[in-house]
């Protein structure tokens, strides 16, 4: 107890004011061997007036990487030999002396010090991320009134807000293993105000060692209010997931919306045409990486028209060279579109392999964003849904508002009319499904973001994007938007109470029973597939 309040208070004053002392070799040795209390106390003395070399001696110290010479002198192993202990220069060793290097020993309790006092030398660090690790630390490495008084000089000094709630809580620890009864009961209210997932863990800790019925019953109360405001955070991130899938859904469908919605082509390629979008961003990629390293980041902007321009070139082809003979035989295109999909997934292993790419993420695009605790929504995830609903008003637009979208709308509700009226109906089969193929690239181009780039990308998701368009009614955008939401977050709560397996097949079910009951979907559309 003596030598850790030392230790404590050094560490105090290390804080307060650290010094330009230089560690010296007989420093190094105490510190190295010796009786417990007599190396804590010169671990104590080297804190209290570091220098640059403190951290590393206590840093190899801790990862046994300590050696002692022939000569009682400290040594540092490193990957390319040893250095002095004291003064970081290398150190070239006769061969047989290499082999007589003793190692340095550490017990537990010296251990423990030795984590309180790099957390102590970090907690003064300029660099933020070292300070808040360093807190995060000192939250499990025990208590006593030494570091109580540590954290509070710590906690005076911070500016920055994450790093001082996680100094609080650490502070709050340290006072929960406290041997007086009331500063644990009001370090468990402090606890219970924090409300992350580290604090649940920490009252459970303390809860199964505390034998006051008064702290007990404190540290049970916060520990109800933590796990309260941490299951609302479960909840709003299995919602927020249901919505990302729903996303993921919506663009996959866009795409079969037409093709298959207004053009009544079953396009059993559809997959592999986003397949060809994620391979086109995957070589945007490359091309960056290799001649324009610096605008990486960028890559993306480019990469969303490569991807939809590959996909629907693809998709024209297939159209002019072989759909545009089977309209009106939907078994046949059926047929047709299932085999142009085993050639393409056949070509693209044979240009790029079978073994899945790497496609890697702009910087911007990393991270997560934290709105509450137990609730950190990822920032990929957060972008792929904006690019949802950009590409959805876009294609409303179009469709809406455009020549191109009039066109489609009339031959898809009465093409001999159409024709009658002087529109080029051949022409425009083969733009849209061009665009429904172009679509399907944008999608592909999506995934390549939050998933893996293989040969069979877009057989995980053409079952699924056929659901959502049955579902939400045939040739009916708004239909399949709430198909695509619908299916999203049914599959995501029912995952958490039986499955995903489970899941799946329910709601494979439910379609099932749904079609049978209103077989034109959510809404119902007077279209080409009807009237033939």
């Amino acid at each position: 107890m003596r030598s850790a309040l030392l230790l404590g208070l050094s560490l105090v004053i290390a804080l307060l004011a650290p010094s330009a002392h230089a560690v010296t070799q007989a420093q190094a040795l105490s510190v190295a061997q010796g009786e417990t209390d007599d190396r804590i106390a010169a671990i104590g003395r080297l804190v209290a007036a570091p220098d640059a070399r403190t951290a590393p001696l206590l840093q190899a110290l801790a990862d046994e990487r300590l050696k002692l010479g022939a000569d009682q002198r400290v040594l540092i192993a490193t990957d390319t030999g040893v250095v002095d202990a004291a003064t970081g220069t290398p150190v070239t060793l006769p061969p047989d002396a290499q082999s007589s290097l003793e190692d340095v020993l550490l017990n537990n309790r010296l251990r423990g010090e030795l984590d309180g006092a790099l957390a102590a030398l970090h907690l003064s660090s300029a660099d933020k991320t070292e300070r808040l690790r360093a807190a995060k630390a000192l939250m499990g490495s025990g208590g006593d009134d030494a570091r109580v008084a540590l954290l509070d000089t710590a906690i005076a000094k911070e500016q920055d807000a994450t790093v001082l709630d996680a100094l609080k809580l650490s502070r709050a620890a340290a006072l929960a293993a406290s041997p007086d009864a009331d500063k644990r009961r009001a370090a468990a209210k402090l606890l219970g105000e924090s409300h992350s997932p580290e604090t649940r863990l920490l009252l459970n800790q303390r809860l199964a060692e505390e034998q006051d019925p008064a702290v007990k019953q404190a540290l049970q109360r916060s520990l109800r209010a933590v796990e309260d405001t941490l299951a609302w955070g479960e909840r709003l991130g299995a919602l927020f997931t249901g919505v990302s899938l729903a996303s993921i859904l919506l663009l996959v469908a866009l795409g079969l919306a037409i093709t298959y919605g207004l053009m009544g082509v079953i396009n059993m390629a559809h997959g592999e045409l986003m397949m060809i979008g994620a391979y086109a961003t995957y070589l945007v990629q490359v091309a960056f990486r290799q001649w324009l390293p610096g605008w990486f980041d960028a890559y993306l902007i480019v990469a969303m028209p490569a991807a939809f321009l590959a996909s629907a070139l693809v998709g024209a082809a297939l159209e002019r060279s072989v759909i545009r003979w089977l309209y009106g035989r939907p078994l046949e295109t059926l047929l047709a579109t299932w085999g142009l999909s085993l050639a393409l997934m056949q070509a693209v292993r044979s240009l790029f392999g079978a073994q899945n790419v790497a496609v890697e993420s702009p910087s911007w695009m990393g991270g997560s964003l934290a709105l509450m605790p137990g609730l950190a929504l990822p920032t990929n995830r957060l972008a792929i849904i904006a690019f949802a609903i950009v590409v959805l008003g876009g294609m409303s637009l179009l469709i809406a508002r455009t020549r191109l979208g009039l066109f489609v709308r009339a031959v898809t509700q009465n093409r001999p009319i159409a024709s009658c009226m002087g529109v080029p109906t051949a022409r425009v089969d083969t733009y849209a499904f061009a665009l429904g193929s172009g679509l399907a690239g944008l999608a592909g181009c999506a995934l390549s973001q939050v998933g893996n780039v293989g040969p069979d990308l877009g057989q995980s998701y053409i079952v699924d994007a056929f659901m959502v368009v049955v579902l939400g009614g045939v040739g009916q955008l708004a239909g399949t938007v709430l198909a695509a939401l619908g299916l999203g977050l049914a599959n995501k709560a029912l995952e958490g109470v039986v499955g995903a397996v489970l899941a799946k097949i329910a709601v494979l079910l439910f379609i099932i029973v749904f079609i049978q009951k209103r077989p034109q979907g959510l809404f119902a559309v007077k279209g080409r597939a009807q009237e033939t």
